[in-house]
């Protein structure tokens, strides 16, 4: 135990090689025995020692006018069986031991238990062992502020100073986990497993289930966050010993180091979400380079329907295009309020003239930016003076009603980087680069990108001028009116940190100034950003609010729709905690469009669409998106439910996969059969594995929508109204009660779990919303029930003779949208109003499903007043 009798010590003699030091100190001076301890009531500390004793860490945690604790030097009088005991040679004593058991600071009354500890060997999580053999160079560092029991830092040495360190941590095996990995340089997907064989390279996220089956104890789920150190950059992987390895690289030759403390954060508990949060957010606190997503202001696009340029016209997008476009949604009753130029709009060329230069969809990877502005396909003017640009973007907002318009841009100015030859680029001080791609990416997928870019090189511009690069053009964009950018093509930066410090140090240079000229030039942080899923990004960005979660919307490759809906949603455990996940564009006029679309609804997301004019399915994109060009969006990025972590819903033949998200006022799960295709680690690619996936039966209940509780309120009993949106069926669902439910292949329903409120023994209510919309449960903003009064009981008892009894309650409710709008109530109402008109309504008795009809608003985001009288 380590007991502490007084808080004020003095020095005392240093024996042995057992010293005590600050985690900002590096090794080098502790192992020349010149260290003072520093113990801060804010910062974590431990003990280095030689291999005869395992490196061990705890933390402590006091209020200011409890600590005052002096630099002192320790005297180490005896080791015996893995015990250390100090004597201070003044009025204080302290003992120190290895146990895990935590330690007893007897003069605060006050027992800390460490969560996260290396016992004999072992990591140990909530007395549940995650790793076995862990090796002797491995260092652990227990986590700073309020999650000081919960979350620990895995570190490392070495002899060796390199820029690329391979570090086994230790055995996993016989428990289940979910990562998200790197399958290309641009984008991550999901892989489950059992044991360290079983992780990928470029592992940037991984959670593990640890359960004993013959204990009651509960389940705790650890997640494992890779970080960023330094010049330095951390993942996961796996080897065939079934080790979990830390990969560690700077991504320049010049750059190298022998150790890491703070390479991996590790964070435990009972509610995988809820660790899945905390953990990120102790990262933010402990790294302060990048902010938790509540914390940044989301734009404005994100609650109105969109469409963008990219399938519709891919590079050969013109202004005539645009106008199209954004007149033939707008003529089916579902205008676009934001609008994405996509790849197309710049000024580019290619000097080199290769015939082989490859090319995807008419993207040119080795052009290069020339200049600013718009290329002349779009410089359609009314007069000789003002841009074409500024025409496009004028035309679409005051003609057609567009709030928002993006363009799209790449990290590097286009794919190929900037020209550095021609006139008006040298400012930029560019330079031809060539990328060179880490061995973990390089042993997943092959990205053509790189084929062309690391024959023809890059123009990139450098770190010290990015920001003058991205501010002239943003400001031109601004001055056209344009709200924000689409950035893409992001992780290409990462190749190029030879000579520029690292790939971590180029990065941050490069997303630093993106958001700092987002911040100046356009007011709603209008920026989204693409192919962008590594960490070197991701804990850089203190500002940019929406990332896409996956790989592309690919309309012609049948593989890719499956994996398309379940990659998001995995990888949204991660990515949801930094930024609102997009979920890319779709056509509603495709096989798979209503697959696509009921999950995007139930996504949080942005929705917007990239047909091409004239195809249409409007019937679908009804009821997505309300007469106004608003949508009713979801409160949360949708993730998978608890009993989907750990099972792979795209390959194991016998899985639905599962999403919830919450409403203001209900929760919402969407059941999906996406089986039949996923990223294969033999081809490297993704592909069809069952050509004919069968029919999958599953079950759903409220318990799968973990934050329900939040929106039901204090007093709800657990009993839910559910609302199958399309089939149709109303279900009074007791607490704890599952459905059943049964797809094929790219078939799904959407559950909306409406809070059941009792009003008395024998009526009760809950709100359903907007029967025709995906989100139907979207549409209610506000829901309460107000008890009648004794006198108004009397006075409506007269009233209402004919009906059933007395007036009891008035639920009163803000609904927005139109259409038929959907309650339940367990008996007949007596009257519905709308805007305090009465209204008729429909009651079906079977089923408690109350219908009335909400007129069309004239004004946009209007919220309608209604209420039904029990």
């Amino acid at each position: 135990m380590f007991t502490i009798s007084k808080f004020t010590f003095s020095k005392v003699k240093i024996s042995r090689k057992f010293i005590k030091y600050n985690p900002d100190t590096c090794l080098d001076s502790v192992r020349q025995n010149r260290h003072r301890l520093i113990i801060d009531s804010f910062h974590g500390w431990y003990i280095y020692h030689p291999p005869a004793l395992r490196c061990f860490s705890y933390y402590f945690k006091f209020k200011r006018t409890h600590l005052l604790i002096h630099p002192l030097k320790l005297a180490f009088q005896s080791l015996i069986n893995h015990k250390l005991k100090a004597e201070v040679t003044s009025r204080s004593y302290c003992q120190i031991s290895r146990f895990s058991s935590g330690f007893d600071l007897t003069s605060s009354k006050m027992t800390i238990t460490p969560k996260i500890s290396i016992d004999d060997g072992n990591l140990v999580v909530h007395g549940k062992t995650i790793l076995k053999g862990v090796p002797e160079n491995i260092v652990l560092t227990p986590g700073t502020g309020s999650g000081l029991v919960t979350g620990a830092f895995i570190g490392a040495t070495s002899s060796n100073s390199k820029s690329l360190h391979v570090f086994p941590v230790g055995i996993l095996e016989d428990l289940r986990f979910m990562c998200c990995f790197r399958f290309k340089l641009w984008w991550m997907t999901q892989r489950m497993g059992t044991c360290g064989k079983d992780i990928p390279l470029e592992t940037q996220f991984m959670l593990v289930e640890s359960k004993d089956v013959d204990d009651n104890t509960p389940t705790i789920y650890t997640v494992f966050l890779p970080l960023l150190e330094g010049q330095f950059r951390a993942v996961l992987q796996g080897n065939d010993k079934n080790e979990l390895e830390i990969c560690l690289e700077s991504g320049d030759h010049a750059v190298e180091t022998n150790q890491g403390l703070h390479l991996v954060y590790m964070h435990a508990g009972p509610n995988p979400f809820e660790v899945i949060t905390q953990a990120v957010k102790a990262v933010e606190d402990h790294m302060k380079t990048f902010h938790h997503r509540e914390k940044k202001k989301l734009p404005g696009l994100l609650d109105w329907f969109g469409w963008c340029t990219w399938d519709a016209f891919y590079t050969d997008v013109t202004a005539e295009g645009v106008e199209e476009g954004l007149k033939s949604l707008s003529s089916g009753g579902t205008p676009p309020r934001f609008l994405i130029i996509d790849d197309g709009w710049q000024q580019i060329g290619n000097e080199n003239k290769d015939p082989n230069i490859i090319v995807q969809e008419g993207a040119q990877f080795a052009n290069r930016l020339t200049g600013i502005k718009e290329n002349e396909k779009f410089q359609k003017k009314k007069d000789e003076h003002s841009p074409g640009l500024k025409h496009v973007v004028d035309e679409a907002k005051e003609q057609h009603n567009v709030k928002y318009v993006y363009v799209w841009h790449a990290l590097a100015g286009y794919w190929g980087g900037v020209n550095p030859t021609v006139a008006g680029m040298e400012h930029y001080d560019p330079a031809l680069a060539y990328p060179v791609q880490s061995p973990g990416v390089k042993g997943n997928q092959p990205d053509i990108v790189m084929d062309s870019l690391s024959v023809h090189g890059l123009g990139l511009v450098h770190p010290r001028k990015v920001f003058n690069f991205y501010n002239e053009l943003h400001a031109y964009l601004a001055s056209c009116g344009v709200d924000g950018v689409k950035v893409d093509v992001q992780n290409i930066i990462e190749t190029l940190g030879a000579g520029h410090g690292g790939r971590v140090s180029l990065t941050r240079s490069y997303i630093q100034a993106l958001e700092a000229s987002i911040a100046k030039n356009f007011k709603d942080n209008g920026c989204i950003a693409c192919m962008c899923h590594n960490t070197d990004g991701l804990y850089s960005a203190k500002q940019t609010a929406i990332i896409r979660a996956s790989d592309d919307f690919y309309p012609h490759d049948p593989a890719s729709h499956t994996i398309h809906i379940s990659s998001v949603a995995y990888n949204t455990l991660f990515l949801g905690e930094f930024m609102q996940p997009d979920w890319d564009m779709f056509h509603s006029l495709h096989p798979a469009a209503d697959y696509h679309a009921a999950a995007r609804s139930i996504g949080g997301c942005a929705i917007y669409v990239s047909d091409k004019p004239g195809n249409h399915n409007f019937d679908l994109l009804k009821k997505l998106v309300l007469p106004d060009g608003s949508v009713l969006r979801a409160q949360l990025p949708g993730r998978p439910t608890l009993d989907c972590l750990f099972v792979d819903p795209s390959r194991d033949g016998i899985s639905l996969l599962k999403i919830w998200n919450v409403n203001k006022c209900t929760g919402v799960v969407g059941v999906f059969n996406c089986q039949g295709a996923g990223w294969c680690k033999i081809e490297k690619k993704t592909r069809i594995h069952d050509a004919s996936p069968g029919i999958l039966t599953g079950s759903v209940q409220a318990a799968d929508v973990d934050a329900l509780n939040q929106v039901a309120g204090q007093d709800w009993n657990g009993e839910t109204v559910v609302f199958c949106q399309r089939s149709g069926e109303v279900i009074r669902l007791p607490k704890g009660v599952s459905l059943p439910v049964t797809l094929k292949v790219l078939e799904y329903e959407l559950f909306h779990f409406c809070p059941l409120k009792e009003i008395t023994e024998n009526i009760s209510v809950a709100p359903i919303g907007l029967l025709d919309m995906f989100n139907s449960s979207g549409a209610i903003e506000h829901f309460k029930v107000n008890l009648a009064s004794k006198s108004e009981v009397d006075d409506n008892q007269s009233a209402h003779l004919n009906q059933t009894g007395p007036v009891t309650a008035t639920v009163s409710l803000k609904v927005r949208g139109c259409g038929r709008f959907g309650a339940y109530s367990s008996q007949r109402p007596l009257k519905c109003t709308i805007n305090g008109k009465d209204t008729e309504f429909i009651y079906d008795g079977p089923s408690g499903l109350v219908t009335l009809m909400v007129p069309v608003p004239q004004e946009e985001m209007y919220k309608w007043s209604i209420e039904i009288i029990v």
